[in-house]
């Protein structure tokens, strides 16, 4: 028996969306997935996934039910429901026990291990599946950025965030921290910044701008793995107060990338604080190649990064052809000091599926790099 379709499809699905974002960086290395479950057009149970381990979206939504679903209802799910045995069992043996006859997806997943597989399995079994275009399909995959690149590439994703002045600049003079963006700029800086499991900065941002590199929200703050760039460990003084990525509270969730052969005395500093650090090979420059540092942070498990380093970090990571993404905040402020350090310009990262936010003054522009 076929049932209509509903006429609020897009805002069931948007619930569900809603929902998948309630677990906002805490399912790495999953991706986040929210489900709703729809009877005679009212949402009638939802369920979304927590984190890795716990059970799947769809498996929620339907336990959360408590019965038997009603002939004709249909399950909206943002990412297409899995159909391989991994931590929890797939989701299609849920649905089709359940005995749900209608899906709809928001967007297929990219896993090339079952990547369509579900989709094939419920129609396979007599299930309609509905996949949803346009603009929602497009929020449903954007939910999942680093997910989507690190389970096809089997590598962290890389995603640089830039601050940049109308004039292209990244402070007002050399050495001197500067607010380039205002005040929701800033705040969404430090909801991108709960959502990678790591962040990253080279040695000038913490030498002139001493940053916790937490994510401050209004529910409190949450700490990444914080990853100091310094090939030479000039971050770290010898004669005054440690930074605050090296003394805090949450100084143990630091360490510093450093290559061989850098200052033994600095080393000593780091472990007397109990900060760890990781040694690379040292390239001509005293440094270490940021290629050898993305593969240290694939064997260490880290699926994405967000790196808010300065221009050097930028042009090396651009140079060394290392980027994934870019996060780019663009204020109307103009800094005309002669010296004022300049960054990248944004038509050399050749950003592809972008998309802007206005936010106050200023506009998120971000997007994949081709």
């Amino acid at each position: 028996m076929n049932y209509p379709m509903s006429s609020n499809h897009e805002s069931f699905l948007g619930r569900a969306l809603a929902l998948a974002r309630k677990a906002w960086g805490n399912t790495h290395p999953n991706p986040m997935v929210g489900c709703v479950l729809v009877e005679n057009d009212e949402i009638v149970a939802e369920g979304f996934h927590v984190r890795a381990g716990e059970p799947h979206a769809e498996v929620a939504c339907l336990r959360n039910l408590g019965r038997s679903p009603l002939p004709g209802a249909t399950l909206f799910v943002t990412l297409e429901p899995c159909s391989t045995m991994g931590r929890t069992p797939p989701c299609v043996e849920a649905i089709l026990g359940a005995g749900i006859r209608r899906v709809v997806v928001g967007t297929r997943d990219p896993n090339p291990v079952h990547a369509g597989g579900g989709i094939d399995l419920l129609r396979d079994s007599g299930v309609e599946v509905i996949e949803q275009e346009g603009e929602l399909a497009a929020e449903c995959a954007d939910l999942n950025l680093i997910y989507n690149h690190q389970i096809v590439r089997n590598e962290p994703f890389l995603a640089l965030k830039l601050a940049v002045s109308a004039d292209g600049k990244l402070a007002e003079k050399p050495g001197v921290a500067s607010e380039v963006t205002g005040s929701e700029a800033r705040a969404d800086v430090m909801r991108w910044r709960r959502l990678f499991p790591a962040i990253a900065v080279g040695a000038g941002t913490v030498i002139v701008d001493d940053p916790r590199l937490t994510a401050r929200l209004p529910d409190g703050e949450w700490c990444p793995r914080r990853i100091i760039l310094d090939g030479k460990l000039s971050s770290v003084p010898e004669s005054k107060p440690l930074p605050q990525v090296y003394s805090d509270e949450f100084r143990e969730k630091t360490y510093v990338v450093t290559a061989f052969g850098s200052c033994p005395r600095r080393r000593a500093i780091l472990a007397d604080a109990g900060v760890p650090f990781r040694e690379l090979r040292a390239n001509a420059k005293g440094g270490f190649y940021l290629s050898e540092w993305k593969a240290l942070c694939a064997s260490e498990g880290l699926t994405g990064v967000f790196c808010e380093g300065g221009a050097i970090v930028a042009r090396r990571l651009l140079e060394e052809r290392l980027l994934d993404y870019l996060f780019w905040y663009e204020s109307p402020k103009r800094f005309e000091h002669p010296e004022a350090p300049a960054a990248p310009p944004l038509q050399s990262f050749g950003l592809h599926y972008s998309r802007k936010t206005e936010l106050g003054e200023d506009r998120l522009i971000r997007g994949h790099l081709s």
